[in-house]
């Protein structure tokens, strides 16, 4: 068995060796379970603070602290807004999570949020030249119910601290509630990029997927399956962007949203879901299998599989028909199933397959954007001009089947897309006038330079130490072990 590379880019070489392709997905996420329990250990987390300005000798503790900090306070006392110029706060983002929905976990408690919340915060500082704290709030009532109100008093009160709000994991429909409520109430910047970082990234996987196979939004029969907060928010953006309302059916546990749907029409929680179903699937199609008869996209936000989605279905769609399956840890349906099934494009995601539909592509330049510009708020449009960057700059690039949108390694992007959604909230009128997009994309992707550098001049000095390898081929070995034994 060759040697596993500390920088993992063999692992798929060495799974392919070891198991048949049906399990190497298999393998592949267990093994990656396994690495980040024992790389999480062995660093006792991913994230750290370290001071952004000097230590040049004593007497400097006496300009950052007391007394010479106290001009800062009273200047931002008589003038709140020089709290963005006078402290970190204009590239300071909190995310925000009450555990309740952690990925395709459901509720893990809210420390069991930590996970997530500091990757969010390392992924914004990598990608994005973003600072970011992990703040998992305990909103859980006497009878342990999740209070969304308490999550929108915490958030206020936080405000005064922090540039933006990175709302995660909050299960629906309190975060339908939490999100537009803060939304209109505070004067900074509030996302939820389950639901709109989701859509972001989907539209933009979906505008090239759109090119590529000769069809435009205005005449595509389109099916979404799930409707929470992801692909409601999608719902949204796509008929925003054109697609047409009698031509989208969109599914739930209970079957497809119609204007029949009472169940719906009586429960407040359901206020979304309500909505769309008012607008959409006038012919009140009941079956998914019914519903995917020519249907040229599927877009599917649901129970992870990897059979919840049918190949027969899928073999039912339209000639060169794109199928998301974006569901985490494990996609409705496999990628190899879907293409043999007749999908021409298909995206999940993972990003151990091609075309992975990552927020991650998505939230630190429109954040980035967002506080450069000091915008109050991110706007739909704001939103959907992102996603039209990063579909922009993937074609510009080169598009192809297997590679319709961006990947985080690309550090290009997200200068170029905060840059864009600067602009767009200068239209808006949720930002003040006077930059310009050059100076926005240059100040950004200084930033993301500065914040890659540090991290690998840590690596290099040894400040980060590299994992020992033993515990790479532990993970390797467990898994073959377990995946063997099913």
């Amino acid at each position: 068995m060759d040697k596993l590379r500390t920088d993992l880019s063999n692992l798929g070489e060495i799974l392919s060796s070891i198991f048949p392709e049906d399990q190497k997905a298999k393998a592949q996420t267990y093994f990656l379970k396994k690495l980040s329990l024992k790389m999480h250990e062995f660093y006792g987390g991913k994230m750290q603070s370290i001071p952004k300005a000097g230590i040049f000798g004593f007497n400097w503790f006496n300009v950052w602290y007391t007394p010479g900090v106290s001009s800062v306070s009273t200047a931002i006392r008589d003038d709140n807004s020089l709290s963005f110029a006078l402290s970190n706060r204009s590239n300071l983002v909190a995310v925000v999570s009450d555990g309740t929905r952690v990925l395709g976990d459901g509720d893990c408690t809210p420390a069991g949020g930590l996970g997530v919340m500091e990757g969010k915060a390392m992924l914004m500082k990598y990608l994005g030249g973003l600072d970011a704290i992990a703040l998992c709030i305990n909103n859980r009532d006497r009878s342990g119910r999740p209070d969304p109100g308490k999550i929108i008093d915490f958030v206020k009160m936080l405000e005064p601290s922090v540039g933006a709000v990175n709302l995660e994991d909050i299960s629906q429909p309190n975060c339908y509630r939490v999100l537009d409520e803060l939304r209109t109430e505070c004067s900074i910047p509030v996302w939820h990029d389950d639901a709109q970082g989701t859509a972001c990234v989907t539209l933009a996987g979906l505008i090239n997927a759109l090119k590529l196979t000769d069809k435009s939004i205005s005449s595509v029969k389109t099916v979404l399956f799930g409707a929470g907060a992801s692909n409601t928010t999608i719902a949204s953006f796509l008929l925003q962007s054109g697609l047409d309302p009698d031509k989208l059916i969109i599914f739930d546990s209970k079957g497809s949203l119609h204007k029949n749907r009472e169940d719906l029409k009586a429960n407040p929680g359901k206020y979304k879901q309500w909505t769309l179903a008012q607008k959409t699937n006038p012919l009140r199609v009941e079956g998914i299998e019914t519903a995917l008869n020519g249907a040229d996209v599927l877009i599917a936000l649901s129970t992870p599989g990897p059979n919840t989605i049918k190949p027969e279905w899928i073999s039912h769609m339209a000639t060169k028909s794109i199928v998301f399956t974006c569901a985490n840890p494990v996609p409705e349906i496999y990628p190899h199933d879907a293409q043999q099934a007749g999908a021409y494009i298909v995206a999940t995601g993972r990003g151990d397959f091609p075309n992975q539909i990552n927020n991650s592509c998505g939230f630190p330049g429109i954040l980035k954007g967002a506080l450069l510009s000091k915008a109050t708020k991110i706007t739909d449009k704001m939103a959907i001009r992102a996603a039209h960057a990063l579909a922009d700059f993937a074609e510009k690039r080169g598009i192809s089947p297997q590679n319709i949108v961006p990947t985080m390694d690309e550090a290009e992007v997200f200068p170029h897309e905060a840059a864009e959604v600067a602009i767009q909230a200068i239209a808006d009128g949720v930002a003040p006038s006077g930059l310009t997009y050059e100076q926005v994309f240059q100040r950004a992707s200084q930033d993301i330079q500065n914040a890659r550098l540090a991290t690998q001049k840590l690596i290099q000095d040894g400040f980060i130490q590299e994992p020992p390898h033993a515990l790479l081929q532990h993970a390797l070995q467990e898994t073959i072990t377990a995946i063997k034994k099913v």
